[in-house]
């Protein structure tokens, strides 16, 4: 097994307890937890033999009642789409390509509207090596958006990419929230050209 897809199983290893997984690689059924909107997904195909392994899908409703169930005072809902790609080699043409599949992708999967909190859309890149401008272009790109002037919630993009020649990980300012679960789930990982876990620390 290459060791992209090593990383991608111990990814969705970590995600399983939480995330519906659907799997565009081959890899294991996994089990039905709500909704599944990725299974209206067609398998895409890219330049650069990069692929999608995964979608992982997060979904939380929260409701408050006045006495009774017939008297709702407000409810949210939020919801996560981590989109999981394995690339040989992040070209900048590459990155643009799947950072802009991920987007519509994750905004056509969305359900904005009343009680709607927010949609993480989440991109992850797992690749053996990738050009410099790739890396300062996926630190640099942010898309977040409102509706309804907030009222129907909000859209923010985290991105975040693991380069296994050199141990690497890449986020964005929006997708340092995964910094900590993504180090957490590969940290006793052998990654290839990495030393002891704490030179890990930086980040691009």
């Amino acid at each position: 097994m290459e060791e992209k897809e090593k990383a991608v199983e111990r990814l969705l290893a970590g995600y399983r307890r939480y995330y519906t997984i659907t799997r565009f690689d081959g890899g294991r059924e996994e089990e039905t937890r709500g909704l599944r909107e990725a299974a209206h997904i067609q398998k895409p195909f890219f330049s650069g033999k990069a692929a999608l392994a995964a979608v992982c899908e997060y979904y939380e409703q929260g409701e408050k009642y006045f006495l009774f169930h017939s008297a709702q005072l407000w409810s949210t809902a939020q919801e996560e789409f981590v989109f999981l790609f394995k690339v040989p080699h992040l070209t900048m043409a590459v990155f643009k390509e799947l950072r802009d599949y991920a987007y519509h992708t994750g905004m056509d999967m969305a359900h904005i509207g009343p009680g709607h909190m927010y949609t993480y859309i989440s991109p992850v890149f797992i690749c053996d090596s990738m050009d410099e401008e790739a890396g300062k272009a996926l630190v640099r790109c942010r898309y977040y958006k409102t509706f309804r002037f907030s009222f129907h919630g909000w859209m923010e993009y985290h991105a975040g990419a693991l380069e296994l020649g050199s141990g690497q990980f890449y986020f964005n300012r929006a997708g340092r929230c995964m910094e900590k679960g993504l180090k957490k789930v590969l940290s006793d990982y052998p990654l290839p050209g990495r030393t002891p876990v704490s030179s890990m620390n930086r980040i691009s």
